[in-house]
């Protein structure tokens, strides 16, 4: 099998939304409309296996020092073969190289994260992140997901 990890593409925009609303609909991650993918593609890499896009994730760059991985997702498929690990090394290595301090994420996968170096915080630690989107979320004021963080 041949696995390619890149910047995502135009073309990938249909199968990142079926990734990402897939998770959605189990209440794993919020979802993401296709207006919403097209204006944050530059955001995104994806790895592709035999020329099959099969996970995705995005770093959205909050401040000068944070950014928030988000969207992570991969093919039902495709789990467990340590893809989720490949693409957050990638949007690590690419917050490193923008000059960004800190990233954080805000997930049910706290084991996932933490195995990647993240570290539990307080959501009330993020208020950028409040103030930008989670105001606009459904779950708000009551969101059950976790806030993790890490130094890079």
């Amino acid at each position: 099998m041949e696995t390619i990890i890149r910047k995502a593409k135009i073309s990938d925009i249909g199968t990142i939304f079926e990734l990402v609303n897939d998770f959605a609909k189990q209440g794993l991650m919020l979802p993401k409309s296709q207006i919403d993918l097209y204006e944050s593609i530059r955001d995104f890499f994806v790895i592709e296996i035999d020329n099959k896009v099969v996970a995705c994730g995005a770093l959205k760059v909050f401040l000068d020092d944070l950014a928030e991985i988000r969207s992570l997702a991969t093919n039902k498929d495709f789990q467990k073969m340590g893809l989720g690990k490949m693409i957050t090394q990638k949007l690590l290595d690419d917050a490193k190289e923008l000059g960004i301090k800190k990233v954080f994420t805000l997930s049910y996968q706290v084991d996932f994260f933490k195995k990647q170096g993240f570290t539990l915080i307080k959501k009330e630690e993020l208020p950028q992140k409040i103030w930008r989107d989670c105001y606009k979320c459904p779950k708000f004021p009551n969101c059950d997901e976790n806030a993790l963080i890490i130094e890079i």
